[in-house]
């Protein structure tokens, strides 16, 4: 049985949480759980919005999914969303330009199965390392992939914020997917960048390890992230698939 807790913060700087989180250690449809952080973009209120109509669409779609395949109830529900995003759009100024990251997951067995679109992260954590399974969908990571700029300079680059993929920016969206087998003690990270924009890696992983329970590691990921400087809003959810 999975263990699990999230947590989302509007961080010190933002008056509005425009990120949205989803949690079930029970089946949705064919998949046997199903985890989901979005962080909206969008003046006034058209990032919350977004996110949140997202999130639920998904697990709507995931929910009346006839298909069996994890990646494929995945690729359809996001791709639903992203077309209800848009329409929703193109009938209010308010909401025009609107869009949202979103990565998904969901876990059987040893066996984890993600889903990507922009710029929040799924991590694999133990012990002894840290990985960043999803891929940035953003200027700055691209660049960094073609060897054009260091992963200290992206960091603080003042475009790290634009991202290439969104939920919501064209008429179709293409997600990534990723397989991971997991191992035992491995602990699954999901965030937006609230939390990565402002910890490294490793300063993550260490907090991981050093705190004592679920609870105490997400609330010390986002209170760290605040004692930076909280410039964004921080989402967290934390999955200990217990294989």
């Amino acid at each position: 049985m999975l263990k699990t807790f999230s947590i989302t913060n509007v961080g010190r700087k933002r008056k509005l949480n425009q990120d949205f989180v989803y949690t079930s250690e029970r089946p949705v449809g064919c998949l046997p759980n199903l985890f989901i952080v979005a962080d909206g973009m969008g003046g006034h209120k058209a990032g919350d919005y977004a996110s949140k109509m997202t999130v639920e669409t998904i697990v709507e779609e995931v929910e009346g999914s006839k298909e069996t395949e994890r990646t494929r109830i995945l690729e359809d529900a996001i791709r639903a969303a992203n077309r209800l995003v848009r329409a929703r759009a193109r009938e209010s100024a308010d909401l025009e330009g609107m869009g949202t990251t979103v990565v998904a997951a969901t876990c059987e067995g040893n066996s984890l199965c993600v889903a990507n679109v922009g710029d929040s992260r799924l991590y694999v954590a133990n012990q002894r390392e840290i990985r960043q399974i999803t891929k940035d969908h953003s200027w700055v990571a691209e660049m960094v992939r073609r060897g054009g700029m260091g992963k200290e300079e992206a960091r603080n680059h003042p475009d790290r914020n634009i991202i290439t993929r969104a939920v919501g920016a064209d008429e179709d969206v293409r997600a990534d997917f990723f397989t991971v087998q997991l191992k035992e003690g491995d602990l699954i990270l999901m965030c937006t960048d609230g939390l990565t924009n402002m910890l490294e890696d490793e300063e993550i992983r260490m907090i991981l390890d050093g705190a004592r329970d679920m609870v105490e590691k997400a609330e010390e990921l986002v209170d760290a992230a605040n004692e930076r400087g909280g410039r964004d809003n921080i989402s967290v959810i934390l999955i200990d698939p217990q294989v």
